[in-house]
């Protein structure tokens, strides 16, 4: 299960604060917690705070600068995404990346196709076009093969692709959680091997009361269904060992009576 640490993104406060004040401590201090705690890789997202390239290379240099981890380059904005893509380069090398994220919209999907094969990362398409997010199985499912199809004729490897399938508030739109766990099941059989197909898994508990209790049990009903990367709180002890639970169940992992330290110690 690759584990992508959300913490690192404009929309919480102390983060936004510290973009503002350019202030590098607390960012820094997020990327080495969450880098302890497992993180496969650290997103990194300006969030509404700034629309700056020069904020967003600053926040790139800045994490990069605290930990080896790999990033998930996070951003909306194609000329934002170009400039931290290019100070990632200089300042990362040859460290792997994820672009997070582009869409099947025409004008989107090509571009960004275009920039993970030039900085040789992997890249999320999330399940939605112009005509906005799909309610059903069918839609998803079609855009997510378009998406696959694009990047896989631009070069890019099953391994360098990651699906998102759109997780709905459970609290606003209960009906959806089925829904994506359906497409998750067929997106895992579009090719083999198949592409990635990640989450991003807050959305589930949004406005909730027992977020960490849905988050946990979203996340491992997703991996029985094929998912295998999510957007989440690395910091969150039980959903961490939920995951490597779940992995053990699944037969990814060999069991042992010990096998939460040892998925601790190999983290």
């Amino acid at each position: 299960m690759i584990l992508i640490g959300e913490r690192i993104n404009g929309s919480f406060k102390d983060i936004g604060a510290a973009i503002k004040e350019k202030k590098k401590a607390p960012i820094q201090e997020w990327a080495k917690k969450q880098t302890e705690a497992g993180a496969d890789y650290l997103d990194v997202n300006l969030g509404a705070v700034s629309k700056s390239p020069e904020d967003f290379s600053w926040l790139i240099k800045t994490v990069c600068e605290a930990v080896p981890t790999p990033l998930s380059v996070d951003c909306n904005k194609l000329e934002l995404m170009r400039a931290g893509l290019e100070t990632h380069r200089e300042v990362a090398g040859s460290r792997p990346l994820i672009i997070n994220s582009t869409t099947a919209e025409e004008s989107k999907l090509m571009p960004l196709v275009e920039l993970a094969v030039k900085y040789d990362g992997g890249l999320i398409g999330v399940v939605m076009d112009e005509r906005g997010s799909p309610q059903d199985v069918d839609r998803r499912v079609e855009l997510g093969a378009k998406i696959f199809a694009v990047a896989s004729e631009a070069g890019l490897t099953p391994d360098r692709i990651y699906l998102d399938p759109i997780v709905m508030p459970l609290k606003f739109m209960q009906e959806q959680g089925k829904n994506v766990l359906e497409a998750i099941r067929q997106f895992a059989m579009i090719s083999d091997p198949p592409p990635h197909i990640s989450v991003g898994l807050s959305n589930i508990c949004s406005k909730a009361e027992e977020r960490g209790l849905i988050n946990r049990t979203f996340l491992v009903m997703a991996m029985a269904a094929g998912c295998d990367a999510a957007i989440c709180n690395v910091m969150d002890t039980e959903l961490v060992n939920a995951v490597a639970t779940a992995e053990l169940i699944l037969n990814k992992e060999i069991y042992s009576d010990s096998y939460l330290k040892a998925y601790r110690k190999r983290a």
